[in-house]
């Protein structure tokens, strides 16, 4: 076949999938169109999803670039511009995976530039063939709840930590996964404005694989834009090593991992920002101490097991519930985190507990949040009163002995 003949092939399967792209979205059955091996080696990939802003409903093109970056630009599928626009991003990459409600299809150029649509013929006889049983504007605002994930799984740190394929798709094993990171940034955002702009440190404590790690230096670098500088701590080399290797790949310059015991990690810059995801017993106590000494801005813990108050409580006014052993760790696991909170109020926090995930989804689901008070003086009369209340707490648990426990 002559070029020409190619150049003729190549242009009606990108207008086939341009046109199959604009048919899925008319019918609220796009979820997204993933272009990846791009042209231009600035950029990663580019995303396209559906969403439905100020004049209606329009695609919105996310573009990745290797410097960090995220741009974005909106496509009106009610202006004629619209096929062009779609026509030129797909001349810009070499592939690109549009899932659908319906299925799915891949447009493919080869190194020799022939190009192919795989699965494009039958996905395009479904969309055409779909009724309207479901309102596209109904289907567009799922879509937009969808967005409201501050993730939505084409993510390049998604894909290296094994949560979701290279189409954007999250594996169905990870799905409470995705939806415990896109939680935590939810719980970020919410004390965002305590934060300093522009620039920030940032600490994981026991940082374990780091999805957290990954997610909040994705969210601060690429998402906000920020000047990031953040170290996660983890005792476990080999996790260390991975974590450190996966970061170097995505150009995440301003993360590093370290191995290391956390009581032995020191910082030239103070974070405002110290995160820790299910340290174990123990360490979320450490890693509460640590912040602290720093006065960090924000503190956003969730801890795993509580063993040591079970092992040591001594109150013979709870007997009542000591007596049986799994009533007895769910009275500990909430009075380890309850005097947690009230030791960080003594050291002049705003304290709350929240849910992080369902419950279902996992029984470690509880959130220590910590936000450091303004102007807070240690000698102050409530600084007083809470560490009182927090001593006398801790005493009425554990008997005059209270020193050697870290809760």
């Amino acid at each position: 076949m002559d070029s020409s003949g190619n150049i003729s092939i190549s242009a009606k399967l990108s207008a086939d999938l341009c046109r199959l792209i604009i048919l899925a979205a008319n019918k609220g059955a796009l979820r997204k169109a993933v272009f990846s091996k791009p042209c231009d080696s600035a950029l990663i990939k580019a995303v396209l999803s559906p969403v439905n802003i100020g004049k209606g409903l329009c695609l919105q093109a996310e573009y990745f670039h290797k410097d960090n970056k995220v741009t974005h630009k909106n496509i009106p599928l009610a202006d004629t511009q619209s096929v062009a626009d779609i026509t030129d991003m797909t001349g810009a990459f070499g592939q690109v995976n549009v899932l659908t409600t319906s299925g799915e299809c891949e447009y493919r150029v080869s190194a020799k530039g022939k190009c192919v649509l795989l699965g494009g013929d039958k996905l395009m006889r479904k969309l055409e063939c779909a009724g309207a049983s479901v309102a596209i504007a109904a289907m567009v605002s799922s879509n937009n709840r969808e967005k409201n994930y501050i993730l939505d799984g084409s993510e390049a740190f998604l894909v290296h930590l094994g949560v979701a394929d290279k189409n954007g798709r999250v594996y169905d094993k990870k799905q409470a996964k995705f939806r415990q990171i896109n939680r935590f940034l939810e719980l970020i955002r919410d004390v965002e404005d305590k934060l300093p702009t522009g620039e920030i440190r940032i600490c994981d404590l026991c940082c374990g694989k780091s999805y957290l790690s990954f997610a909040v230096y994705h969210y601060f670098a690429n998402i906000k834009q920020y000047k990031v500088s953040m170290t996660g701590i983890d005792l476990k080399p080999d996790v260390i090593e991975h974590c450190s290797r996966v970061a170097k790949q995505l150009c995440f310059d301003g993360l590093e991992f370290i191995c290391g015991d956390i009581r032995d990690y020191s910082t030239d810059v103070r974070p405002s920002l110290v995160i820790s995801l299910h340290a174990c017993d123990i360490a979320t106590d450490i890693v509460l101490e640590k912040a602290a000494e720093w006065e960090t801005d924000v503190i956003l813990s969730t801890p795993c097991c509580h063993h040591e108050l079970n092992h040591n409580i001594s109150c013979p006014e709870l007997s009542f519930i000591t007596d049986y052993s799994m009533l007895r760790q769910k009275l500990c696991d909430a009075a380890t985190d309850a005097l947690r909170l009230k030791r960080l109020e003594a050291h002049g926090y705003s304290t709350a507990a929240l849910e992080l995930i369902d419950p279902d989804e996992t029984p470690k689901n509880i959130m220590l949040r910590a936000v450091r008070k303004k102007n807070f003086k240690p000698d102050s009369p409530a600084a007083k009163k809470a560490m009182e209340e927090y001593l006398r707490a801790k005493r009425f648990l554990c008997g005059r002995d209270t020193e050697r426990f870290h809760f």
